[in-house]
């Protein structure tokens, strides 16, 4: 740990923003707090929840909206590891905090929670910080994991790696994903374990139940039979979508890359020349005559996979892939890259004949003629594969405050 705060501090001086971003936020998490929070009574619950990033806030979320709305009193303590989830996020209006976590060193962590005073814990997915886990259960402090999962590749299960897996029994229970998790906890006899579900896919259902009008996008598409929505792409995504574009003349693509600095908007503007506009500059002249529409804002897509026929989830070229379900949930078929295997919904989609894993533009081209061609068919398959696992938030919501 104090390699790695090392590494981030010097990263910083050399002008790395997120490093910067986190570094600052970090050593500034515990005094903010102090500011921010109200003397807490000894009849006031309060409860902390940590996420690493966006996309594991959106599993926290459910949780803490059922909370907030059947326990008004109750006081919530929400902190960030990622600088991307605390900037989009810190202004969250559910809870009475929002920072980052500090550093997860002993000094930290007994720091962190003399201010906290929780009553209970909540980590989200992947997160496991031995020193802050250690000291909450020093204290007697109520700690959960939820929607976590796991795998026989990860640290805990390695021969190097039972320190950690020491860690895990500290918790006073663990709610998995699924059953494959829970064997492998079992196998290592961790029992204080149940499977609940993930509860990512409530949130994107009650999205889907009440999606944002956006209304340059429903004029770019109201006169389009075929209509792509690629969400969260990198380069050799946009590569893809380009060829296949000029290519298939009738197609149009509405395109929401994962970052939108500058430079990343230039390479989608060499890749579409002459066939794009950006969405803050759409009006509707210039929409009717691109066959391309870049979003180039934060925080809509998972209202925009309802204008499409097909999706294409971009990262799987790359680390791995983005969110599926945001797209599945909307009943259309959804296309990926190879790396896609760590993901359970994704191999759960396709296995379900929702979804699709392409390798190169050959496989691409294929899979997404096929898509448009059948989209109400396999798009279905994609909602009832969501319509599936809805309910791991009611399940957790009982274990935990009922």
């Amino acid at each position: 740990m104090y390699i790695y705060i090392f590494l981030v501090w010097l990263a910083s001086l050399f002008g790395h923003r997120k490093a910067r971003l986190l570094f600052r936020g970090q050593r500034q998490a515990t005094d903010a707090l102090r500011l921010k929070l109200p003397h807490k009574s000894s009849k006031q619950e309060r409860i902390w929840i940590h996420v690493a990033s966006v996309g594991e806030f959106e599993q926290a979320r459910p949780v803490i909206e059922r909370l907030r709305t059947e326990k008004p009193d109750t006081e919530i303590v929400l902190t960030f590891f990622s600088p991307s989830g605390y900037e989009l996020r810190k202004g969250y209006d559910k809870v009475d905090a929002v920072t980052y976590l500090p550093f997860a060193t002993r000094r930290n962590a007994r720091m962190f929670l003399d201010v906290v005073k929780p009553d209970m814990a909540i980590f989200v997915k992947y997160e496991f910080w031995p020193a802050y886990i250690r000291e909450l259960n020093k204290r007697g402090v109520k700690t959960y994991s939820i929607s976590a999962i796991f795998r026989e590749q990860q640290t805990f299960f390695r021969w190097w790696g039972k320190p950690y897996l020491k860690i895990l029994k500290l918790f006073t229970a663990i709610y998995v994903q699924d059953e494959a998790s829970a064997r492998l906890l079992q196998v290592h006899k961790i029992d204080r374990v149940e499977v609940a579900g993930d509860t990512r896919f409530d949130r994107v259902h009650a999205i889907a139940q009440t999606p944002k009008d956006i209304p340059q996008i429903a004029r770019f598409v109201e006169s389009a039979e075929k209509v792509i929505i690629a969400g969260s792409t990198w380069p050799p995504d946009e590569e893809l979508l380009a060829r296949y574009l000029t290519e298939n003349p009738d197609v149009k693509l509405v395109l929401a890359p994962h970052e939108i600095h500058e430079a990343h908007m230039h390479h989608i503007f060499q890749q579409f020349e002459g066939r794009y506009v950006r969405f803050t500059e759409a009006t509707i002249n210039n929409l009717d005559a691109v066959r391309v529409l870049v979003v180039d804002t934060i925080g809509m897509l998972s209202s925009i996979y309802r204008y499409g026929q097909v999706a294409y989830i971009g990262g799987g070229f790359g680390v791995g892939i983005h969110n599926t379900i945001e797209a599945a949930v909307f009943g259309i078929p959804v296309l990926f890259g190879p790396n896609y295997k760590h993901f359970r919904e994704a191999c759960a989609l396709i296995d379900a004949g929702g979804g699709q894993s392409v390798r190169n533009y050959a496989e691409f081209a294929i899979a997404m003629d096929e898509a448009l061609m059948n989209h109400v068919e396999i798009g279905q398959k994609a909602s009832d594969y969501v319509e599936s696992e809805l309910g791991a938030t009611d399940k957790i919501y009982k274990k935990l405050f009922e």
